[in-house]
């Protein structure tokens, strides 16, 4: 759903509200849905992948790097993703594991789904799942076609790889420990070929950094808005 969540926050200021958000998707139609059941599912499913509301700190994250890296969002929206829609992160090793140029084999892809979900979904409900998922790391750039997908390399971005790096932060790491983990791995970098854009990022005021001389700290904390005030 990137096209939606890109007109979404296009149309609304970063201080919105989750109530704004679906007032604007449900009574202002601001992404032209045509029924209104449909504009109160689209609702429900931009708030399920990316929460579009301040008072959660993936989505505070999120709407900062949004204004501030505009070639990365399609990366962005897929991190955000994952950390929220635990369907879609069961899929993430069956795409990352691809070599580059490497057909995604579809029936793999619908048992990750499968394995994660238990039987909780019938088979047609796994059939759509992994459809969404296929266009989702289609729209990221990690595959690309229609019927056959083929796995690419991304190009991530300063603010993709804080981002990643922020995710790390969570989970109580530190250092080098946060350019190997599984959002870096979303990047298709190596954590060496990583340096540059760090850097980059601490260029952009995004991080607090020192690579060199046999050190490497990092510290993506402060990139949540509410961090940097307290």
């Amino acid at each position: 759903m990137l096209s939606e969540l890109s007109d979404l926050l296009a149309a609304l200021p970063g201080f919105a509200t989750r109530e704004d958000y679906a007032s604007a998707i449900i009574s202002d139609n601001v992404l032209g849905k045509q029924t209104a059941s449909t504009r109160r599912l689209t609702n429900q499913r931009l708030g399920e992948l990316y929460g579009l509301d301040p008072q959660i700190p993936i989505f505070r994250v999120l709407r900062r790097l949004w204004e501030i890296d505009w070639t990365g969002r399609p990366l962005l929206a897929l991190l955000c993703a994952l950390g929220r829609d635990p369907l879609l992160r069961a899929t993430a090793p069956t795409v990352l594991s691809l070599e580059v140029g490497e057909e995604l084999v579809r029936s793999t892809f619908v048992e990750a789904v499968k394995q994660s979900a238990g039987d909780r979904l019938n088979d047609s409900i796994l059939d759509k799942v992994a459809r969404n998922a296929g266009s989702s790391w289609t729209q990221s750039g990690h595959l690309e076609g229609r019927v056959r997908k083929i796995r690419k390399r991304v190009e991530p971005t300063p603010g993709a790889v804080v981002f990643a790096l922020w995710f790390g932060s969570l989970y109580s790491l530190s250092g080098e420990e946060l350019l190997a983990t599984p959002w870096t791995s979303v990047l298709d970098r190596t954590p060496p070929e990583l340096f540059d854009l760090v850097l980059r990022a601490k260029q952009l005021r995004l991080l607090h950094a020192r690579i060199g001389g046999g050190v490497i700290e990092i510290d993506p904390t402060t990139l949540d808005p509410e961090a940097e005030v307290r």
